[in-house]
């Protein structure tokens, strides 16, 4: 059940520094660094069409990696170029993928989800995206408008009233852009100037025509941002009043990512005070009417996000929160992940690779993870705590015919542990996350990651607060 918390519920100083470490966003499990080669396109090919019989929707998954210009803070797998024609054989490629995927797996299968991201799937020019969405349309059936969730990531800098009326036009019924900060000096900090006005009037656009849902994406810790400046931000956002924000946490990793050598250091805000831009950013976001559905989403009462979090429908995947949890996901274009029969499937990284493999006739899978039973046990409990913020045993006992408190005797003990501090209550039934283990429930999942506990090399995750 949804219920709307205070700031001073969720945010517990105390255990936030406490429970401060790195650990995985969950947006599958197993996570990405237990991927391997085992997984390629040939049994990614088997599970295509294995999945051709199946009756469940479908969930696409399309990357564009191309960026106009570079964000210093930016951690994805991109392409910066100004030159809009390197796009051509992006888009060749693409279509040919398409059709490979349409005679594998049939269409048969409802697509009920679509997300387009990147990059800036805006990068690409109309035509372009008419061509690609004409041949999905072509080679699978469509959910209804109504009954389908459609989106893609636009850059506001990139779009006019053309763009966004074609692409409602095509079929696109959300929409999310990138905002991070309005204040001046962070958008210079950051390489990422863009203005409220040419940001609102996109959102009023999509608005006007037709667009169902609309999500914002801000950015906590980036530098000379302190908790003034972000209140102008968040000001101004809930003005806006966008369907859902998402406020991610800066996590700076110069030797992962190379543009955020850029940002100089000294600049970002202290611990304390990042804390406080989080507590602040809560805290107007809860007064303002938005449900906090977990992590770093928040969405309003009558949201699809909100609404499947209520009927216990909410799940986790590489999008972040999501609904139709029935679906299947197949990815298109480089690094794409997809979810087919069982097995997590990742397309190659480089633009290179992608083109040859294509021209070859082959899938452009690279590596993945087929999930045995102990993983799909694992998942699922991991998924119900992420999106519930609750687990039933018994439910777990009645799905995967299994004593909980046996099978997982040490995690049991775990839990001891954090309902001794307060994050969690805890009884023969069943688990329930308390408001101060929410903004920790990364923390909570963690303890029934195996993965996790026996890894003897190190891999770098993002702080959980």
């Amino acid at each position: 059940m949804t219920q709307q918390l205070h700031t001073d519920e969720l945010f517990n100083l105390e255990l936030i520094h406490k429970y401060d470490k790195a650990g995985p966003r969950y947006t599958s499990y197993p996570t990405a660094p237990m991927f391997h080669t085992g997984i390629n396109a040939d049994t990614y090919a088997a599970s295509l069409k294995r999945a051709s019989q199946a009756d469940t929707p479908l969930s696409i998954y399309l990357h564009v990696p191309f960026c106009d210009t570079v964000c210093y803070y930016c951690g994805c797998n991109k392409v910066v170029t100004k030159q809009r024609e390197r796009a051509v054989p992006y888009v060749e490629a693409l279509l040919k993928e398409i059709d490979m995927l349409a005679d594998t797996i049939g269409n048969t299968r409802p697509v009920n989800q679509l997300h387009w991201g990147g990059g800036t799937p805006t990068f690409l020019s109309e035509a372009q995206i008419r061509s690609i969405m004409t041949r999905l349309h072509e080679r699978f059936v469509f959910a209804e408008d109504a009954n389908g969730e459609f989106g893609i990531e636009i850059d506001p800098r990139e779009c006019n009233e053309e763009t966004v009326r074609i692409l409602r036009e095509v079929g696109f019924n959300r929409m999310s852009m990138g905002v991070q900060d309005f204040e001046p000096e962070v958008q210079k900090a950051v390489n990422r100037i863009q203005s409220k006005e040419e940001t609102l009037a996109i959102l009023e656009q999509a608005r006007a025509h037709g667009f169902q849902s609309i999500n914002i994406d801000l950015m906590y810790g980036l530098p000379h941002q302190s908790v003034e400046s972000f209140d102008r931000t968040l000001s101004t956002i809930i003005e806006f009043s966008p369907d859902r924000i998402a406020l991610f946490n800066y996590a700076h990793l110069p030797r992962m990512f190379m543009p955020q050598r850029r940002i100089n250091e000294a600049d970002l805000p202290t611990p304390g005070e990042k804390l406080n831009i989080l507590k602040l950013s809560i805290d107007r976001l809860l007064a303002a009417g938005y449900i906090f559905i977990g992590m770093d989403h928040f969405a309003k009462p009558d949201d699809e996000l909100t609404v499947a979090q209520r009927e216990g429908k909410l799940y986790r995947n590489f999008q972040g929160y999501s609904t139709h949890a029935d679906a299947e996901i197949v990815g298109l274009g480089i690094t794409s992940i997809g979810y087919v029969d069982g097995a997590f499937c990742q397309n190659v990284k480089t633009l290179e690779e992608y083109y040859e493999i294509i021209e070859a006739g082959q899938f452009p899978v690279f590596r993945g993870y087929q999930l045995s039973e102990e993983d799909h046990l694992r998942r699922h409990v991991i998924m119900r705590l992420m999106c519930d913020f609750a687990l039933d045993f018994r439910a777990v006992e009645k799905l995967f015919s299994l004593n909980f408190a046996e099978h997982f005797a040490l995690e049991m003990g775990e839990l001891r542990d954090l309902a001794a501090d307060g994050l969690l209550s805890l009884d023969e039934d069943g688990l329930q996350v308390l408001p101060g283990g929410r903004l920790l429930i990364r923390n909570i999942a963690m303890v029934f990651d195996e993965y996790l506990r026996n890894r003897k090399e190190e891999v770098k995750f993002s702080k959980v607060i």
